[in-house]
């Protein structure tokens, strides 16, 4: 039996989390969608399923995010989905009240090079400074954390394995252009959330 001890939230990790989410939140709305690139991992998937199947984002985006939280909470325990849950709510409820404003920089979406490495940094970081509090802001992020726990590898690999397998498919029916922002926008924020889970900081005492 896991210990209250083990399971009890420290504060400094939930700020982390809603930090984090909350700038993945903004990048995603105010750059991230206005650059006209797909997406690898889960995203990417359920994308290449809805083109060549016809099977609803909608229900493989939760069926796929829903086995690497499961496989998640098995490796890291019920710290990681807590942790993740704080990280998934803060996301969407930043990303509601930025729905709110109108786009701080709407001439991105002619600047989809731009776009792409503005948006990667937001992600990046973002995402970064969740993994580090020990959450998951999605299932690509969980299934990264649980392939890095079992190989004990940098987790810059899952992301960019998972990344670069669905970006090779994506070719079946993207163009190469497309693709070719999309894998900078990946791989950025992919090795950028390795920096920032790596980073020296201050420890929490607990």
């Amino acid at each position: 039996m896991v210990s209250k001890k083990k399971i009890q939230l420290d504060r400094r990790k939930i700020a982390l989390c809603m930090i984090g989410s909350s700038i993945m939140a903004f990048g995603l709305y105010n750059v991230h969608s206005l650059s006209g690139v797909t997406e690898g991992g889960i995203l990417g998937m359920t994308l290449l399923l809805n083109y060549w199947l016809d099977l609803s984002p909608a229900i493989t985006g939760f069926i796929m995010n829903a086995a690497c939280y499961l496989v998640g909470w098995k490796l890291l325990g019920w710290s990681f989905i807590l942790y993740s849950t704080i990280a998934g709510f803060t996301f969407s409820a930043s990303y509601a009240v930025f729905e709110q404003f109108p786009r701080l920089w709407p001439g991105l979406a002619d600047m989809p090079l731009t776009a792409a490495i503005v948006g990667a940094l937001f992600i990046g970081i973002g995402a970064g400074l969740c993994v580090r509090a020990g959450g998951a802001p999605s299932g690509d992020d969980a299934l990264a954390m649980s392939i890095c726990r079992v190989t004990k590898s940098d987790i810059r690999i899952p992301y960019l394995a998972s990344d670069l397998l669905v970006l090779a498919l994506s070719l079946s029916y993207l163009d190469l252009k497309r693709i070719a922002v999309s894998l900078l926008t990946v791989v950025l924020s992919g090795q950028l959330i390795g920096f920032v889970q790596n980073a020296r900081m201050p420890q929490a005492e607990g």
